[in-house]
C-alpha cells in the first residue's frame, strides 16, 4: 500500500518547516536510513531519512515550499504498486489523483479586483480588468482603451509617467501580461535622445534613471522562525541588562605564547567560553533556564554559540563546557561553526544550552545588547578589545579593554545574582591562566 510521508518534527519546537533540497527524484529507489530531503527550520537546514522503502512516487511540496509539522509531504510506492496506488493515497487526503507533481515555484495568485487609483500606492497590486475581458497574452500589447484596464505594476506606472512612456505601446511580461518594471526600463532605453530644448523630457529620463529600485526577498523558513522567535522572547521576557569592562591584556598575552608554541591555535572567542564556563561553576545558581511554572537548575554548563550562516543565525551547542581544556573548546566550536556554515549540522547539535555567547568584536563592534533565546535566562554579547586609558596601582596605563553586556531573564535571575556571575567572569577573562587551571 502506498505510504503519505507527512513532515516530521526534526527539532523540538518548531512548528513548521520548508523543504530545501530533494534528495531523491521522483521514480527513484529508497530504502530506510536513506537521505530523503533536506528541510530548512528555524535553526539549520536538517537531512531527513526515509523512514519506509520503496519509489519515490511523487512530491507533495516543491522546494521552497513550507508545511506544519504532519503534513503531507509526498508519496511512497510499495514494490509492485503503480500510480493507481498513488492516486488512492491522494483520493484518501482530499487531492487530486489527476493533479501534476508541483512546479518549483508557485503559480501566482490573482489579486482580488480593486477600483484603480490615480497614484500609486505603497502597497503592490494588480490593476484589475474588467470581468468580461480576457486577459492579453503576456507577449502582446495591451490596448490603452476605454473598455479596459492596463496592467502594470505601481512602480512601472511610475517609472513610466517619469520617462514620458505610453503604458498602452508597452508589452508586459509579467503574470498575465502585465507590465512589470523591466518593460518600461527596457523601452525607456530603446527610446531616442529628447533634444536638448526638451529641458522638462530631459529631466523626467534623468529622474528616471535614478529612480529607487525596490527588491522584495522572499522570506526564508530560517528568517521567518528568526523574526518569530526573537519577536516572542522581547515581549515576553523582561530583559534587563549588565556591563562590564574587561582588562585583557594578559588574556591577549596568553594567547600570543600559546599560538607562538605551535599546535592548536586559539581565538579570544575560545577564552570568552572557557571564562563563560568558569563562571557558572563559581555561581553555579545562575545556570537556570525559565520554565512555566518551574526554574530549572543545570549542572552540566551547555553552552549555545552564536554563528552566522547565510540568510540567519544558528546557535549550536559546546556540551559541557565548564571540563572541557581550551584546545578541546576551541576544536570543538570551530567544528561546529564549519558544520554549521555547511548545512551539516545534526538535531542533538542544536537542543539545549542554558545560555549563549554573542560575539561582535571580530567586527569592531564597542558594545551592544542581545536577545535572549527562549527558554534560556541569559546571553553575553562581546565587543571588540579596544586601547583604554585605565588606572592600575594609582597610576594610568593604555590598556586592551573589551566590553561585554550581560543580557538576562529577571524571572529567573535576580540583578544581585546576574552582577555576582558578571564580577566571576570579569575575574576570569582578566585572569585566564586561572581557566587553565
Amino acid at each position: 500500500m502506498a505510504t503519505v510521508l507527512r513532515m516530521p518534527s526534526v527539532l523540538a519546537g518548531a512548528s513548521e518547516a520548508a523543504i530545501n533540497k530533494w534528495l531523491v527524484a521522483e521514480g527513484a529507489e529508497i530504502t530506510i536510513g536513506a537521505p530523503l530531503v533536506e528541510l530548512e527550520t528555524e535553526k539549520a537546514v536538517v537531512e531527513y531519512n526515509a523512514e519506509v522503502a520503496g519509489t519515490l512516487g511523487r512530491y507533495l511540496l516543491a522546494e521552497g515550499e513550507s508545511a506544519k509539522i504532519g503534513e503531507p509531504i509526498c508519496i511512497v510506492l510499495a514494490s509492485g504498486e503503480d500510480a493507481s496506488a498513488m492516486d488512492a493515497a491522494l483520493a484518501e487526503l482530499g487531492g487530486d489523483s489527476a493533479s501534476p507533481s508541483p512546479a518549483p515555484v508557485s503559480a501566482p495568485v490573482a489579486a482580488p479586483a480593486v477600483a484603480p487609483v490615480a497614484a500609486p500606492s505603497v502597497a503592490p497590486i494588480i490593476a484589475p480588468v474588467a470581468a468580461p475581458t480576457v486577459a492579453p497574452a503576456a507577449t502582446a500589447p495591451i490596448p490603452a482603451t476605454s473598455g479596459s484596464r492596463i496592467f502594470a505594476s505601481p512602480l512601472a506606472r511610475k517609472l513610466a509617467r517619469e520617462a514620458n512612456l505610453d503604458l498602452s505601446a508597452l508589452a508586459g511580461t509579467g503574470p498575465d501580461g502585465r507590465i512589470v518594471r523591466a518593460d518600461v526600463e527596457t523601452a525607456a532605453a530603446a527610446k531616442p535622445s529628447a533634444p536638448a530644448t526638451a529641458g522638462a523630457s530631459a529631466s523626467n529620463v534623468s529622474s528616471a534613471s535614478r529612480a529607487n529600485v525596490v527588491t522584495e526577498i522572499p522570506l526564508s523558513g530560517m528568517r521567518k522562525a528568526i523574526a518569530r522567535r526573537l519577536l516572542e522572547s522581547k515581549q515576553t521576557i523582561p530583559h534587563f541588562y549588565l556591563t562590564a569592562e574587561c582588562n585583557v591584556d594578559k588574556l591577549l598575552a596568553l594567547r600570543a605564547e600559546i599560538n607562538s608554541a605551535g599546535g592548536t591555535k586559539v581565538s579570544v572567542n575560545d577564552f570568552v567560553v572557557m571564562a563563560v564556563a568558569k563562571a557558572f561553576v563559581d555561581v553555579p545558581e545562575a545556570n537556570v533556564t525559565w520554565g512555566d511554572s518551574v526554574i530549572y537548575q543545570h549542572s552540566n554548563v551547555d553552552i549555545s554559540i552564536a554563528v552566522s550562516i547565510d540568510g540567519g543565525l544558528i546557535t549550536p551547542v559546546l556540551r559541557d563546557a565548564s571540563n572541557k581544556t581550551l584546545s578541546a573548546i576551541s576544536a570543538e566550536v570551530r567544528d561546529l561553526a564549519e558544520r554549521g556554515r555547511s548545512k551539516r549540522l545534526k538535531q542533538a547539535d542544536l537542543e539545549g544550552g542554558s545560555f549563549s555567547i554573542s560575539n561582535l568584536g571580530m567586527y569592531d563592534t564597542l558594545e551592544f545588547a542581545a536577545i535572549i533565546n527562549p527558554p534560556q535566562s541569559g546571553i553575553l554579547a562581546v565587543g571588540a578589545a579596544k586601547d583604554q586609558v585605565v588606572v592600575i596601582d594609582g597610576e594610568m596605563r593604555v590598556a586592551k579593554v573589551m566590553r561585554v553586556t550581560l543580557s538576562a531573564d529577571h524571572r529567573a535571575v535576580d540583578g544581585t545574582l546576574a552582577a555576582q556571575w558578571l564580577a566571576a567572569f570579569v575575574k576570569r577573562i582578566e585572569n585566564p591562566v586561572t581557566c587553565l587551571i
